[in-house]
């Protein structure tokens, strides 16, 4: 049977503002009403005899990429937690050592969390293709057939045919200069290298036995101290540490004799800059895309992203990139949006938090969003979901006031539970063990305003917590 494994690492720099570590851009919905995530698993779930959907995330990401497949009602196959990022080759042994132990016979469609694909049909037939490949035991990449000299792109050489419409790979070559790309686009014997990969999960854990034997010791040591805990699937973090940090291009596809490729043209991009998603958006006559409360006069071939909060004017531009959020806002060249990375470098070395962090931050119970700041306090708009639980806690350098706006909220205060109803308040003195529960079936509002001399995170104390983050 093929098993969908999708990876869903990285942090998506290259689209801040919007995209940020805590939830990058394979978790947004950047084009329909769909992450690309969950693009992604609904795609692959489209597949003829395909089983349930194993995706390998960072520890920090899981409840999202629970809840994003619940959100579209697919099974979970499993949700294998990446303790430390190690690149693919480790995390994709990972996911075929899952996958053998359960159904030793299982082939592998690899494709990364954050691509965009236009053309589904292109796609499906690409997949029946590279299946009959992995069959007779080679390791399949997908090869995009360019349409312009991309310099920003690897790409795959093709060799001698090997019929299903796929070839030996001849080699692997990195991203090239705009004169060596346009004489790729010139041969057509070269493709993009897209990082979508097909083949039997026992051939790929042979091969990195024989060409990257210590990403396999480290990646069994770790798989054999795993724990489910809820939906996930917990390595050894010491163990997984210990693997090298290489690509499955690195590791496997550039040294193995079985590697082919299967060229396919299917609408693919990897979306990795604000001119990308630009370049594959639906745009109006003047070549513009606009998202959210917007006005503009005499502007042209522009991105221009508002966030909820308030209304974007623009006069006489053209070739910019507009992207608001309620905590920062980004205003580019299109030509220059590549550099963004430079801006995220530059909070990270600033000590900031807009790299992180998104005003409004989500947590497995719901979300809350730091709607107001200053010295000694802080005001939070909280949601919590029916059924949501935040955890027993205290705090050691704060006190908090909480009042409902809407719902029904079931308030823990050291030996007191009591219930709050909309318009209802009550005080949470600093030190004391608290919780906040959701038994209703609406949501709860409530307004949260802290007071103290630290109002960091970082002063929670778990006592117990539904969601294991004691």
């Amino acid at each position: 049977m093929l098993h969908p494994v999708v990876l869903s690492g990285g942090s998506g720099s290259r689209l801040w503002p919007l995209s940020r570590q805590n939830q990058p851009k394979q978790f947004l919905s950047l084009i329909g009403d769909h992450s690309l995530f969950q693009e992604t698993l609904l795609r692959a779930n489209a597949l003829p005899d395909t089983g349930a959907p194993v995706t390998v995330c960072a520890e920090d990401h899981r409840f999202m990429v629970g809840e994003q497949l619940q959100g579209i009602g697919v099974a979970n196959g499993a949700i294998v937690l990446e303790p430390s990022a190690r690149n693919t080759a480790p995390a994709i042994a990972l996911a075929a050592l899952h996958l053998v132990a359960e159904d030793p016979a299982a082939t592998m469609l690899v494709l990364p969390a954050d691509h965009l694909i236009e053309d589904v049909d292109a796609f499906r037939d690409a997949v029946a293709r590279a299946a009959v490949l992995a069959e007779q035991d080679w390791l399949v990449t997908f090869g995009i057939t360019p349409d312009y000299p991309e310099t920003g792109y690897g790409y795959i050489a093709r060799g001698d045919a090997l019929g299903e419409g796929g070839f030996k790979v001849d080699r692997f070559v990195e991203k090239p200069d705009l004169a060596t790309a346009e004489s790729y686009l010139a041969a057509g014997t070269y493709a993009w290298n897209s990082g979508m990969f097909l083949f039997k999960a026992q051939r790929y854990l042979d091969e990195l036995q024989a060409l990257a034997p210590a990403i396999l010791a480290a990646a069994r040591a770790a798989y054999a101290k795993a724990n489910r805990d809820l939906d996930f699937i917990r390595v050894g973090k010491d163990e997984f540490a210990a693997s090298p940090n290489d690509s499955i291009d690195y590791a496997v596809m550039e040294k193995t004799a079985r590697a082919a490729v299967v060229p396919v043209s299917c609408g693919w991009s990897d979306i990795g800059s604000w001119s990308s998603l630009w370049a594959v958006a639906e745009r109006d006559a003047d070549g513009n895309r606009y998202e959210g409360d917007v006005i503009s006069v005499d502007t042209r071939d522009s991105l221009v992203r508002a966030s909820d909060r308030r209304m974007i004017a623009t006069i006489g531009v053209e070739d910019l990139v507009i992207v608001d959020t309620p905590d920062a806002t980004l205003v580019a060249r299109k030509d220059r949006v590549q550099d963004v990375k430079t801006i995220v470098d530059k909070l990270k070395q600033a000590g900031r938090q807009e790299h992180l962090f998104h005003r409004k931050v989500y947590r497995p119970w719901g979300n809350y969003d730091s709607i107001d700041m200053g010295e000694r306090f802080q005001v939070k708009r909280i949601e919590v979901k029916p059924g949501g639980v935040l955890s027993l806690q205290k705090h050691h350098k704060r006190a908090e006031h909480w009042i409902v706006v809407s719902g029904v909220a079931e308030v823990t205060c050291d030996d007191k539970v009591f219930e709050l109803r909309e318009n209802q308040s009550t005080y949470i003195p600093l030190g004391s063990v608290h919780r906040l529960r959701n038994r209703g079936t609406e949501p709860v509002e409530l307004i949260e305003v802290q007071s103290g001399s630290y109002l960091g995170e970082d002063d929670i104390v778990r006592l117990e917590d539904v969601y294991g983050r004691s």
